[in-house]
């Protein structure tokens, strides 16, 4: 296998070459490993990019804060420059380009051209449609000019986090600038959502890479959200999972069952109807880097009918309930019990020890009555 030039620089020996290509295959299977994406599929992406046809990638910033550009820099398997330098062509970002005005458009002008038809559009942030555009301007252009003009040669579109998702905070009422996602200006074209606040950017990689590897695009929810990030509910996978089930709940911040642990649903959290990874995949491979993990409620950042528009501590409806959901909390009221199921149990309980006494009895080959209590 010949080395891409991305993939070393200056002169390297066979032994050399051969690490750095073992390093290379790790990394893709690290890769795919971290989104359950197959060794097969890492195997490929590796092959691809050391044959110089890694995907290229055009970044384009709207009205956002950068959380997911941030929450990028901060993986470490792979790292960003092992990211950008080697899994990927990352042609025009503007947090990460070294040129800037005129010239860094037209870094995006050339990757556009370049690579039309086949490179890969990641939107960050919402798209306001007030008053023409006017509050989110790029070199002369409104945003929807720029994410039409882009979009329309693209490959594939993906929109990261839920302000390119749903229009997230910069849409909340009253809405002053006309926000919406990435999805419903490009009406008619395939945009998978990837919301977050922000988005864990595995699911990113993972759908870039298969992508680029077999030209196919994950498999999607009715919301257009790859099923393999999204497709349960933090609630089944959560840490405090067990408190719930036994109706072990904090009630306050910093109350005894807060501190140890227990479920934060009557504090509002969000969880039972949160479509996301969190509780499985953790931000920054740090354990417990994730809300509930730190000790507060999920806010429910990747619905849109949940983030920035339903109160923090109104508690939600518990979405396809799951053993043991449905047990009655360890609380839960008594209620008298009758002569007649006296009876019944008794009956039932008596039946019991019969049967018991005759296996032991066929097992052991003994005769004799059935002990009595405490023999």
């Amino acid at each position: 296998m010949v080395l891409a030039p991305s993939l070393g620089s200056g002169p390297r020996g066979p032994l050399d070459r051969e690490m750095r290509r073992r390093d290379f295959q790790r990394l893709c299977a690290l890769a795919a490993a971290a989104v359950g994406l197959p060794a097969k599929v890492a195997e490929q992406f590796a092959e691809a990019a050391v044959a110089g046809q890694k995907p290229s990638v055009i970044w384009l910033h709207f009205q956002e804060c950068t959380g997911c550009t941030e929450s990028l820099l901060r993986t470490s398997h792979p790292a960003l420059d092992e990211l950008i330098l080697d899994l990927i062509s990352l042609d025009y970002h503007e947090t990460l380009l070294v040129p800037s005005g005129h010239l860094a458009e037209e870094c995006r002008q050339r990757a556009m051209e370049a690579h039309a038809g086949k490179f890969v559009l990641v939107v960050e942030g919402a798209i306001p449609t007030k008053d023409g555009g006017i509050y989110c301007k790029i070199g002369g252009h409104t945003a929807i000019e720029m994410l039409e003009e882009t979009a329309a040669k693209a490959g594939a579109i993906i929109a990261i986090g839920s302000c390119a998702s749903w229009g997230g905070i910069p849409s909340a009422d009253p809405n002053p600038t006309g926000a919406k996602g990435a999805h419903e200006i490009l009406a008619g074209k395939t945009v998978v959502n990837l919301p977050g606040c922000p988005a864990n950017p595995y699911i990113l990689l993972g759908t870039v890479l298969q992508y680029a590897t077999l030209g196919t695009l994950p498999e999607l929810d009715e919301k257009a959200r790859p099923k393999f990030g999204y497709g349960q509910t933090i609630h089944e996978h959560c840490p405090r999972r067990a408190h719930f089930d036994a109706g072990r709940f904090a009630l306050a911040y910093g109350d005894a069952g807060h501190r140890e642990g227990w479920c934060l649903y009557k504090l509002g959290c969000k969880g039972p109807a949160t479509h996301a990874s969190c509780s499985t995949l953790h931000f920054g491979e740090v354990v417990g880097a994730w809300p509930i993990g730190l000790g507060h409620p999920c806010f429910g950042c990747t619905e849109q009918r949940l983030a920035f528009r339903v109160p923090l501590h109104d508690t939600v409806d518990i979405e396809r309930p799951t053993p043991p959901d449905t047990y009655p909390p360890i609380h839960a009221p008594q209620g008298e019990v009758g002569a007649v199921a006296t009876g019944l149990a008794g009956l039932a309980g008596g039946a019991a020890i019969g049967a018991a006494w005759m296996a032991a009895k066929k097992l052991g080959g003994g005769e004799g009555a059935p002990p009595a209590d405490g023999e």
